[in-house]
């Protein structure tokens, strides 16, 4: 392996340098200065985030277990710029919370093998470079679901998400079984060539969709979501949202536009119904809400629905739509877990109505709410807006218009109860209203790049051309 080759696995392997930096750090660090891991980890990543945008070449590694093209690397970058948003969101928790108890590093090591296993998730050539990262990215995040011990809550969560997640690797494991009994080989390119529709490949790809399913909470793979993000730390409820959830969506997308392709006829009725069922059924329980986290749980349920009717193209426009879709949800998700783990640190509420008259104590933490929910809900000229716009002009371009149709209503349900929380913070005058606080440095600069991000992909936005550019030398 010669250094043109290291240079192909430069996230991998600048992420694996961070792990062990932090890891020497927690070495040989006074205990006194323990509290420094965090803001170490945030530089360094922040660091690995600015290299990932330097130029990546086309090719492969490994006789093609391990490749990467431009919309990987492209991707990569997206969900380096998620996870630091999500870093310096959590600093604040981790400092007051988990430094002094001397699981700080513990913390970080966890959360990037996750992001390690993801990408070598996305850069995959075969199913097992695939298995492989999608271990390595779910197994971390079961045992940060559990990180605060002394909460029973979060311990159920992380055995709800172990057991859930085994149950779904075992289903997409059989699934490749069958696709490699079908075709001889577990290599991508190699499958592209020798699969042929029948009904053992279509029940492969079922069950290797069902097990991606449960990663994105896609119905009726969707029952543990809730649960493990009302029991989870908020931080790595918002993880399990955004970019664990970006991640399956991308890799499911290139297997379906690209390995599965000859099974279209049967994925594409599938998706059809499961995207139906998962945004009538997020949006319908999301009306019943309290609780913020499970709240927002339901609400991603129903995004990941708008999401899959990019799947249905199965074109450039639909895997530029997808991708840029994810870019916009990842800004938003992340605003709006941001302002409620803001509040919950510093008061311990996580409730709707603890919300009420919000806007007169704390009008700017109102207003990035009010922005982020607006983006999930599609109300112009925000980016949520033109994001499910594009999907939508994907699903219709194959003539799927009663689905749209079905989507749009969805879109007024959605918007219905992200006006609650509006109602609540702007128009309410709460009894016991959320006192006014200043949020730390990290914090603010967290909710701020998500400001910026929704408003900059909405109000001017010609990274959608750039998606488009990558996606057709993908698609070709």
């Amino acid at each position: 392996m010669n250094i043109d080759s290291l240079l192909l696995m430069r996230h991998e392997i600048l992420l694996l340098a961070i792990i062990l930096l932090l890891l020497i750090a927690e070495i040989f660090m006074p205990q006194n200065k323990k509290h420094s891991i965090v803001h170490l980890a945030i530089f360094l990543f922040a660091v690995h985030t600015l290299v990932g945008f330097l130029t990546l070449e086309e090719n492969s590694l490994f006789g093609g277990m391990f490749r990467t093209n431009g919309l990987i690397h492209f991707f990569k970058n997206v969900l380096n710029i998620g996870v630091l948003i999500l870093l310096l969101q959590s600093a604040d928790w981790l400092q007051e919370k988990i430094v002094g108890q001397n699981r700080g590093t513990e913390f970080f090591v966890l959360l990037f093998s996750s992001l390690l296993g993801m990408y070598f998730m996305i850069s995959s050539g075969d199913f097992l470079m695939f298995y492989l990262g999608l271990e390595l990215s779910t197994l971390p995040v079961a045992a940060l679901a559990a990180y605060e011990t002394a909460n029973r809550k979060s311990s159920e969560a992380g055995i709800k998400l172990v057991l859930s997640s085994a149950l779904a690797s075992g289903v997409s494991l059989f699934g490749i079984s069958m696709l490699y009994a079908t075709s001889g080989s577990i290599y991508f390119d190699d499958i592209i060539e020798l699969i042929t529709p029948s009904n053992l490949t279509s029940l492969g790809a079922i069950l290797f969709f069902s097990g991606l399913a449960f990663k994105i909470s896609l119905v009726p793979f969707h029952f543990w979501t809730a649960d493990v993000y009302e029991g989870a730390p908020i931080s790595i409820a918002s993880y399990l949202s955004v970019i664990s959830k970006g991640a399956a969506v991308f890799i499911l997308m290139i297997l379906l536009f690209t390995v599965l392709k000859p099974l279209m006829h049967v994925w594409e009725n599938m998706i059809y119904v499961v995207a139906v069922a998962t945004m009538f059924i997020g949006n319908l329980f999301a009306l019943r809400q309290q609780n913020m986290k499970r709240f927002l749980a339901f609400s991603s349920i129903a995004q990941a629905g708008f999401i899959l009717l990019g799947f249905m193209a199965g074109t450039q426009l639909g895997t530029a739509t997808i991708v840029y879709f994810v870019l916009i949800y990842i800004f938003s998700n992340l605003a709006a877990f941001g302002v409620v783990q803001a509040i919950s640190l510093q008061t311990g509420k996580e409730n709707i109505k603890d919300y009420e008259g919000l806007y007169r104590t704390n009008p700017n933490l109102s207003l990035v709410m009010m922005l982020a929910l607006f983006s999930l809900a599609g109300i112009p000229p925000v980016a949520g807006f033109f994001g499910k716009f594009f999907l939508f002009t994907a699903a219709a371009s194959e003539g799927y218009y009663f689905l749209v149709f079905l989507a749009v209503i969805n879109v007024t349900i959605s918007l219905y109860y992200y006006l609650l929380v509006v109602r609540a913070m702007f128009l309410r005058k709460g009894d016991d209203p959320i006192p006014f606080f200043k949020n730390k440095t990290y914090m603010r600069i967290g909710l701020i790049i998500t400001v910026i991000g929704i408003l900059i992909l909405g109000l001017y936005s010609p990274l959608y051309d750039y998606i488009y550019e990558l996606s057709g030398n993908f698609n070709r």
